[in-house]
């Protein structure tokens, strides 16, 4: 009758003392909501790229520059690079925290052993001899404890956690892709400044055959020393650009060197890029909605909401009472002589209870901030979402425009070099000044730097273009009915 009483009292304490949850309180609802990107207009651009779909490139998109090296420099940073390791770290800690998360769900068990040599009082129930006197207090006990989670704020603490460490992979994969993408631009870099190199050489070259040229004509009294000095002054300068396109080249191997993890000396082995790209320009041909499998921060940021609307979940489980089942079994007695007798055995068991009763608005706070912290997530998501969109259009845009631009820099490149070829012969047989064949000549110059630029830049914009639409390795996005709150 006493327990059923117990229980009774206890139930009624449960129902009683719950702190009640705020309804219709401002800032305790959600109010964002994530777009949907089937619902984006993606416009001309990318429905245009989507009408030739291509298939998602593969976990080695780089291997479509056909270049040995640069596979073998993609494959070392993403070995060798500490950003790569700090980002496996994260994961690691991350699944290390949902382990403690995981535990509370689990009951508990510990020893608790106290052996205090302490004088007790005369005026208690301390029986005689030790009353008055010094003795042994000891107690040894197991004590096992678990949580009901009648409310499920540890399952739902869990669930966070978890969802944490799917944001640490994502985050990861970003990164790797991020290495990767930087990997190949900075090696598209070094490409360009080794075609600028040879175009500059060439430069040389031709000014000198000019200077030589206008030296016999000085000694066959056919030009004066004026026309010698003029042919003679863009030396220095076309010697100094050599000198600068050189330097460049050092720094882009000591940067590509440091990518891998390696230290500049081996850089000094990275030799000249051979690199050759073949490739449609398209796009999948359901790009957006894939997105949300394919880019890395944008399944990193649908996590993150997974993670707020479980924060809400916990934040709300404050509400109510928390239900512990204890138990404990051990020896208890006032000296070592009977410590281990049968006599000295104690065990127990009962719930503990605690109940929110009025806590200063402490809960609703908390509550208010979970719900912030979920309208922050998915803002956020929103936002990501349509920067990615933003970037696959910005990319198309200009690879559709390099190619464009490839086609007429090869046109004004052949174009200049045949203007360049009748100024010098027009020059040698002394029909025409010094000052043509220089324009010609800066024209020449001119359109074959344009033309290894734009040839870089569509290979650069390949490269972000991959970065855009997330790589070749789809990572895992929540469960469409787990994006919502």
């Amino acid at each position: 009758m006493c327990v059923a009483n117990c229980l009774k009292a206890a139930l009624v304490l449960i129902i009683g003392g719950c702190a009640s949850l705020p309804h219709n309180t401002p800032n305790t609802s959600p109010r964002s909501r994530m777009l949907d990107p089937n619902q984006l207009n993606a416009g001309s651009t990318l429905k245009s790229a989507a009408k030739q779909p291509t298939p998602w490139p593969s976990q080695q998109w780089w291997k479509a520059y056909a270049d040995p090296q640069l596979d073998r420099l993609v494959e070392e940073a993403t070995s060798g690079n500490p950003s790569i390791r700090m980002a496996q770290a994260r994961v690691a800690k991350a699944q290390a925290l949902s382990g403690i998360a995981g535990s509370a769900l689990l009951p508990s068990l510990q020893a608790d052993a106290a052996f205090t040599r302490e004088q007790f009082t005369e005026h208690q129930f301390i029986p005689p001899p030790y009353a008055g006197n010094w003795s042994w207090n000891n107690r040894a006990t197991l004590d096992l404890f678990y949580e009901l989670d009648l409310w499920g704020k540890n399952r739902k603490t869990l669930a966070a956690s978890l969802d944490y460490v799917q944001v640490a992979t994502a985050e990861a994969q970003e990164i790797r892709l991020a290495l990767q993408t930087t990997m190949v631009r900075f090696y598209v870099q070094l490409s360009l400044q080794h075609v600028l190199l040879d175009i500059a050489r060439s430069t040389l070259r031709q000014r000198q055959n000019i200077f030589d040229i206008t030296r016999k004509r000085l000694t066959a009294g056919l030009a004066t020393e004026l026309d010698l000095r003029q042919t003679e002054t863009p030396l220095p300068a076309a010697r100094a650009e050599i000198e600068r396109i050189s330097e460049s080249i050092e720094l882009l191997r000591n940067q590509l060197s440091a990518l891998t993890g390696k230290g500049p000396g081996d850089g000094e082995s990275i030799h000249r890029p051979s690199l050759s790209l073949n490739v449609p320009i398209g796009l999948p041909a359901v790009l957006p909605a894939d997105l949300l499998g394919r880019r890395p921060d944008v399944v990193a940021q649908c996590w993150l909401v997974e993670a707020a609307g479980n924060g809400i979940d916990v934040a709300k489980a404050a509400f109510y009472p928390n239900i512990n089942l204890t138990a404990f079994a051990g020896w208890q007695s006032l000296s070592f002589a009977q410590f281990l007798s049968p006599g000295s055995l104690i065990a127990g068991f009962g719930p503990a209870i605690s109940l929110p009763i009025f806590e200063g608005g402490r809960l609703r706070s908390q509550l208010a901030v979970s719900t912030a912290d979920y309208d922050i997530a998915v803002e956020s998501y929103n936002s990501t979402l349509i920067r990615a969109l933003e970037n696959v259009a910005n990319q198309i845009v200009t690879l559709r425009s390099l190619e464009t631009q490839r086609r007429e820099s090869n046109n004004a490149h052949d174009l200049a070099n045949r203007t360049y070829d009748i100024a010098l012969q027009a020059f040698r047989s002394g029909m025409t000044d010094y000052f043509n064949v220089l324009n010609a000549q800066n024209q020449t110059l001119i359109e074959a730097q344009r033309k290894a630029q734009v040839e870089a830049r569509f290979l650069d914009a390949y490269a972000a273009l991959m970065q855009a639409i997330g790589g070749g390795i789809p990572v895992t996005p929540p469960q469409a009915k787990g994006m919502q709150q």
